[in-house]
């Protein structure tokens, strides 16, 4: 454990120093204002919900179609591993899309991207909704997860733009929890949908999810980026030239904020981590369904709402945890402000609640037959959603800590390695099961869990050290 001495010794001037806020171009915010103060604790409630709900929409698009795949796959004359790989390419696309919609987030406003990205969502879904053929069903989803991908990544960078390092640990914990009603109620409506109606029911109810907020958006959400960090980004981009035109951006210049060694360990930290929600929920209708012979879309639907509950439910108490952490961390030296005192609150998801929810859910589908079976694997999905939470939410709090200036970036850096990871892990999930049992599988992806527990305590312990290997810009405490 880090100690009170060790910390002290090894206090580096990129986040301690206030003589540090003339190191980069973005430093010196407090200069103009405070940008904490620009609105009241009332409207930021509005603004947070308004983004949450748009957060949501990328969980709603990609949730209610997993229950919906044998149904897809027999009326399209498919196959599911075959309808699984839209799921594999739609998040490919949704990293990819992250990555742009957040890189022109910090220069145009996060305002003006959410009034581009939603009509994609919405075309997209009615293109799902009316796909008559498997290449057609692909390229719609692929459009209409670019649409949603703004949501999170976008959503996150806005909410840091609002509150201080005390309390955003908590605002992005209330964020996330509440875009996580998606994960919650997208497969039970998705599996109704199918089993009561079709599944082009659940894309178009997707469109009009996304119409709504669309107009609130446009004529009332203010624009949450201080607007000299987007002025100063601007005249990066263009060379020096005043006035506001379009100008071209990588959007995978984000991906090099992954030389930070602290940002990349915890961010595959926590991948490992979303590898045993995808690994307990993907192949949900050929593991649990058939040990259990359940062929109800509604039912297998309502095991997901299991894992989205715990995600409700984690997310808001992480980010307390968090905040917390942090607290107590400066109360305990002095003042002094440590940044991977937030990863603490990882720790009990990363070693218990995690892998162990994976490993049991697992032993009960193979071993545990009948009403017992499926009352373990309700608890052991409902666990394993909070874990997860708990080692994503304080992380997210973390980037933006130590990068405030980018923080829609570096969170979009940190989703696209792990929705990134997931695709490719998605496509290999049924025929690794198929291949050693569902039991060998989670037992696989708990021990991977377990890695990233012990990379967690790795951060926190070397922490200062690590941010000294690599600069990329770090926040100051001022900034904080």
């Amino acid at each position: 454990m880090l100690t009170e001495e060790d910390a002290l010794h090894e206090e580096t001037p990129l986040l301690a120093q206030a003589e540090a806020l003339e190191a980069g171009p973005y430093s010196a915010l407090t200069k103009h204002g405070d940008q904490y103060n620009r609105f009241s604790p009332s409207q930021k409630r509005i603004i947070v919900g308004l983004l949450s709900w748009v957060g949501l929409l990328p969980f709603l698009a990609s949730g209610s179609f997993v229950p919906s795949v044998p149904e897809i796959a027999r009326e399209l004359n498919s196959t599911g591993p075959v309808i699984n790989l839209a799921i594999t390419l739609s998040m490919t696309c949704a990293a990819i899309g992250s990555l742009c919609w957040a890189t022109y987030s910090g220069t145009y406003g996060r305002r003006t991207v959410y009034i581009w990205s939603l009509p994609c969502l919405c075309i997209g879904s009615i293109g799902v909704a009316t796909s008559h053929s498997v290449p057609s069903l692909m390229i719609w989803r692929v459009i209409q997860a670019l649409g949603a991908s703004s949501g999170l990544s976008v959503g996150a960078g806005a909410v840091g733009d609002m509150y201080r390092l005390e309390e955003r640990g908590t605002a992005l914990g209330v964020f996330f929890g509440s875009c996580f009603v998606g994960p919650a109620i997208a497969p039970v409506a998705g599996g109704l949908a199918t089993h009561y109606a079709t599944w082009r029911a659940a894309q178009w109810a997707i469109f009009m999810m996304g119409l709504i907020p669309y107009i609130p958006i446009v004529f009332w959400l203010p624009e949450t980026l201080d607007p000299e960090v987007a002025r100063q980004k601007f005249l990066e981009a263009s060379g020096g030239k005043e006035g506001r035109r379009f100008v071209w951006l990588n959007p995978f210049r984000s991906l090099a904020l992954l030389r930070s060694p602290n940002i990349l360990i915890t961010t595959i930290a926590g991948t490992t981590a979303l590898l045993t929600d995808y690994a307990l929920l993907i192949p949900l209708s050929y593991t649990i369904g058939r040990a259990y012979h359940i062929t109800n879309e509604a039912i297998i639907g309502m095991f997901f709402l299991a894992s989205g509950v715990g995600n409700i439910i984690g997310a808001p108490f992480a980010g307390r945890l968090a905040d917390r952490a942090v607290i107590e961390g400066r109360a305990r030296r002095g003042g002094t402000w440590y940044p991977e005192d937030r990863l603490r609150a990882t720790l009990s998801g990363a070693l218990v609640l995690v892998p162990l929810s994976a490993l049991f859910s697992g032993l009960a589908i193979q071993f545990v037959p009948g009403t017992t079976g499926i009352v373990i694997n309700v608890i052991c999905l409902l666990v394993n959603g909070i874990g997860v939470d708990i080692m994503l939410t304080p992380p997210s709090s973390y980037y933006v800590d130590i990068l405030h200036s980018r923080s829609a970036e570096v969170w979009a850096a940190s989703s696209a390695v792990r929705q990134f990871a997931v695709a490719l892990s998605t496509a290999g999930i049924l025929p690794l099961i198929n291949t050693i049992g569902v039991a060998a599988t989670d037992a696989l992806f708990a021990g991977v869990a377990w890695i990233g527990f012990i990379l967690i305590v790795v951060t926190i312990r070397y922490g200062d050290r690590m941010r000294q290997w690599v600069d990329v810009g770090y926040t100051t405490s001022a900034d904080n």
